[in-house]
């Protein structure tokens, strides 16, 4: 199919838009503020639903968009009304950020010209190809999850002015706090121009995370004032840096949600092609936001595969984590692991060594697919934060499952004899309480919402340590740093690709808020200024000893064989005797205790001594001749001699014997 979208010749502009359903289409031309149309000129058939015009004597820089004219019946699922101007679905830059009105939903001819309300896209040349290069990031390093406006707006050390920007993650003190905790690669929760549901501007509120798009590829000004360049820039000095970039993209609905909602974009030029309807012709919800993007469909697929190759093109992205997944994958509304656009991606020349993460889940029907996935996707494991989650809180048996999740979850991933795990391990994410809030809050408290407290899940697997929420109580306050603590431990030391949430390094609070999205305010700002320093020290720690010893981050299933070269098993489950644990023990409700001993890639092991039990206890590890145990990172002081706390993750590692490796030397 022809180019669409605005591609700048060498006498002017050709403008090209699809559509298989609409009469006439036009390309509105504006003025350089955007403000004042200039001209209207329409669009000429060119087959296959190709629409498209070239215009001599304009150049870059030429703000426009899109009109068409059709049939309006919204029962019949059309929406064509020439007074709506429409954001070109292959923008690559806009000239401001949407912002909500109701004039954009007002019905045909009830409602005035929209121009006045929306963005202008910006016709630019072909952006500088970025020279192909590998991904940084590898399953089993560390994902930091982030959202780019919260995540530096209160950064001291952040230039004002670019403070809650793309170029702000390129600055030296945000990459050293990047390195100094390990991190392989930052992911950008949604950085594409988005719009606000319309329930949020009455209540004074506005999306913060992103998840609401309306195109696919131009950038949010409010995040990228500077455009794809910025982010091929920040992209390029994290590279240097040793730290990969992975986009979250929202590929599963857009901003023009349901039958109510605003007509942006897709709506306008050709609804029923571009989102999934069912066979009344109502809209499809897989979303739960109100419409479902038709990703079966060969103009989607194509859109979204020229989205991908675009970012990774002209920006050097080392890949993707796809939101609700299960939507891309859905073909005549069931997921199918080998849908065309699923396996267009992987296969894709440009995209195939791109790191693929998938969001297993939608609300659609059998829309829970975790572990179905196919290679190279990987995918978010909440049955890994979940498990975790129960363990710490304390639920009975519950420790044959941490052991599982340890390991890299075979029970979900080692299917059709694949020999390495698929996993994200995560504890929290943007979506739910944080880190700190688990150990803290009970139960979610959302008013800030506006939705009282309706909205968000309201099961969390947390605890509050005996009271809820903040108390001056330094023993609860002990507890919580604990608590803290080993959940850390826990996911760093956990096999397979691990991601950690910005700030739940240092303790960063959402005050119980578990669907913190309209929250763009000191809810969501990381507080920089008040970090739990020890905790972060901790985690630098952990990244530290993570490096150091490949075999915590190999995704490979343990096997509890010895591998080759070795004479000791890859894993031993052991008790806190240094017995193996039995049938028995396994199945103890009441346990709480765990050795995980690893054979690391030298001579040596390293055992994770895994105490969820309140009590403090004496652990005895295995001793073999010529080897002694040793403290295996900076943060912990132990000696085996004496009990273990309580609710405490520690590491040990055999090192050889100065003896022994004389003997060996000589």
């Amino acid at each position: 199919m022809t180019t669409l979208g605005a591609t700048i010749t060498h006498d002017g502009i050709r403008f090209a838009a699809w559509s298989s359903s609409a009469r006439r289409l036009w390309v509105s031309v504006f003025d350089d503020t955007g403000a004042r149309e200039v001209d209207r000129l329409e669009l000429q058939p060119e087959g296959e639903g190709v629409f498209a015009l070239s215009v001599p004597g304009l150049a870059g820089g030429t703000r426009y968009g899109f009109r068409a004219d059709g049939d309006y019946a919204p029962e019949r699922g059309l929406w064509f009304d020439p007074d709506k101007l429409l954001t070109d679905p292959y923008a690559i830059e806009i000239d401001r950020p949407y912002q909500y009105h109701w004039r954009l939903t007002a019905k045909r001819n009830e409602g005035a010209d929209t121009a006045q309300l929306m963005p202008k896209a910006i016709a630019v040349a072909s952006p500088k190809v970025v020279p192909a290069k590998p991904p940084l990031f590898q399953p089993g390093g560390l994902i930091y999850e982030l959202n780019v406006r919260s995540f530096t707006r209160l950064h001291p050390n952040v230039p004002e002015a670019q403070r809650g920007t793309i170029a702000a993650l390129a600055h030296p003190a945000i990459i050293e706090h990047l390195k100094k905790i390990g991190v392989s690669a930052v992911e950008l929760m949604p950085v594409t121009a988005w719009i606000d549901e319309r329930h949020l501007p009455p209540l004074g509120l506005s999306n913060a995370w992103g998840y609401n798009p309306v195109t696919f590829m131009a950038l949010d000004p409010r995040l990228a004032p500077d455009g794809l360049a910025e982010l091929r820039d920040t992209v390029a000095a994290l590279r240097n840096a040793g730290i990969g970039t992975i986009l979250d993209l929202v590929f599963n609905h857009t901003g023009e949600s349901d039958q109510l909602g605003p007509t942006l974009s897709l709506r306008g030029l050709d609804n029923r092609a571009y989102y999934r309807h069912e066979a009344d012709d109502r809209l499809v919800n897989d979303t739960g936001t109100g419409n479902t993007v038709a990703c079966d469909h060969p103009v989607v697929r194509a859109m979204v595969l020229d989205t991908l190759r675009h970012f990774v093109r002209y920006a050097g992205v080392d890949g993707f984590r796809f939101d609700l997944a299960p939507v891309l994958g859905r073909v005549d509304g069931a997921f199918d692991p080998a849908a065309p656009l699923l396996g267009a991606i992987a296969g894709d020349p440009i995209l195939a060594d791109r790191v693929l993460i998938a969001e297993p889940w939608d609300i659609g029907p059998n829309g829970y697919q975790l572990g179905n996935f196919r290679p190279p996707y990987l995918e978010w494991n909440d049955r890994y934060r979940d498990d975790v989650r129960r363990f710490w809180r304390g639920d009975a048996g519950t420790v044959g499952a941490l052991a599982t999740r340890l390991a890299g979850s075979s029970d979900v991933f080692g299917r059709e004899s694949q020999s390495a795990s698929r996993t994200v391990n995560f504890i929290a994410a943007h979506d739910g309480m944080t880190l700190a809030d688990i150990t803290a809050y009970e139960a979610k408290h959302n008013q800030a919402n506006g939705e009282k407290n309706r909205d968000g899940h309201n099961e969390n697997l947390s605890w509050n340590n005996g009271v809820e929420g903040e108390t001056s109580d330094k023993a609860i306050a002990e507890a919580r740093f604990k608590d803290r603590r080993a959940l850390l431990a826990t996911l760093f030391a956990s096999r397979g690709t691990i991601m950690l949430t910005a700030g739940d390094e240092f303790g960063r609070t959402q005050k119980g808020n578990n669907n913190a999205y309209a929250q763009d305010n000191a809810i969501t700002w990381l507080d920089w200024a008040g970090r739990d320093l020890a905790l972060e020290a901790h985690v630098a720690a952990l990244a530290v000893l993570r490096r150091a010893v490949p075999t915590l981050a190999d995704p490979h299933f343990l096997t509890g064989e010895a591998p080759a070269g070795s004479d000791v098993p890859d894993v031993a489950w052991l008790t806190e005797t240094g017995a193996p644990l039995s049938e028995a023990d396994w199945n103890d409700a009441a346990r709480h205790r765990l050795v995980m001993l690893l054979a690391d890639s030298g001579d040596g092991r390293l055992a994770v001594i895994v105490n969820g039990d309140r009590r403090q206890c004496v652990f005895t590890l295995p001793v073999r001749e010529g080897f002694q145990w040793q403290p295996a990172i900076e943060t912990q002081a132990i000696d085996l001699a004496r009990p273990l706390p309580g609710r405490s993750v520690n590491f040990m590692i055999e090192r050889r014997t100065a003896r022994a490796r004389a003997r060996k030397g000589s």
